[in-house]
């Protein structure tokens, strides 16, 4: 299958601009950051976005909408100049904002103001939306800070692999874990090991260099080379050979 070279060895660099803002100190047990994507395309470009289990409240196109966690990779056709500005929640903490599960929203685009009210901001800057979202900050919730915390030792510890593991950790069963994350973080912990797991597989492609695919596998907790390929695949769209060459 024929490639667009845009997508090769760093080219979209060329098309694309991202900037990141650290939230303040206020909005840090909520936010992870702000962002803001800009991109010149003569002609369309299929732009792979492979999620994290965030939570976004994005301002683009003159909408605004909060974007649930998505179970898998999407394409969003970019074409022409155009920008777009976001907020990432920390895993864990868009329950309270949003008042039911964040289940609920998984793999759905929902507009802002059902979940914000209509007086949501439509300036794309960080000190507008934070002046926004400090005035509107949640009550506090035990949960929240039990569900980051899962989040962020999976994130933290390699060896975390599997969810039994990560239940012993925390002192919860299975079952309870899950239900923790289907009420706070949206998607599951069998998903989120896997996906920072894969993230370890994409950094050593970023470093260059041989990698060794089996031992890899064996690396990230995989029993076999092939079921570390059927996981990337699911979740990258590609296979991890052919993934590698976007670096």
């Amino acid at each position: 299958m024929e490639r667009d070279v845009r997508e090769l060895r760093g080219a979209w660099s060329r098309y694309q601009r991202h900037t990141f803002h650290d939230p303040s100190p206020a909005l840090a047990p909520w936010v992870e950051r702000y962002w803001e994507a800009r991109w010149d395309y003569a002609e369309p470009y299929r732009q792979k976005i492979v999620p994290y289990p965030n939570v976004h409240l994005s301002f683009g196109s003159g909408r605004a909408d909060v974007n649930g966690v998505c179970s898998g990779y999407r394409i969003k056709v970019l074409e022409g100049r155009d920008h777009v500005f976001g907020v990432a929640f920390r895993p864990g903490c868009f329950r309270p904002f949003l008042g039911a599960a964040v289940s609920t929203i998984t793999d759905r685009v929902v507009p802002a103001a059902e979940v914000f009210g209509p007086d949501l901001p439509a300036t794309l800057d960080v000190p507008t939306v934070e002046a926004f979202l400090l005035e509107h900050l949640p009550d506090d919730d035990p949960r929240v800070r039990q569900a980051v915390a899962s989040v962020e030792l999976i994130a933290q510890d390699k060896a975390v692999t599997r969810v039994e593991r990560l239940a012993d950790e925390l002192g919860l069963s299975v079952r309870g874990l899950q239900r923790l994350f289907a009420e706070y973080v949206g998607i599951g912990p069998k998903w989120v090991i896997r996906r920072y797991r894969l993230h370890e597989a994409t950094e050593r492609m970023a470093a260059g260099g041989a990698i060794e695919w089996a031992a890899l596998a064996a690396d990230l907790g995989y029993v076999d080379q092939g079921h570390f390929i059927r996981d990337f695949k699911g979740m990258f769209g590609e296979q991890p050979t052919w993934y590698a060459q976007r670096y």
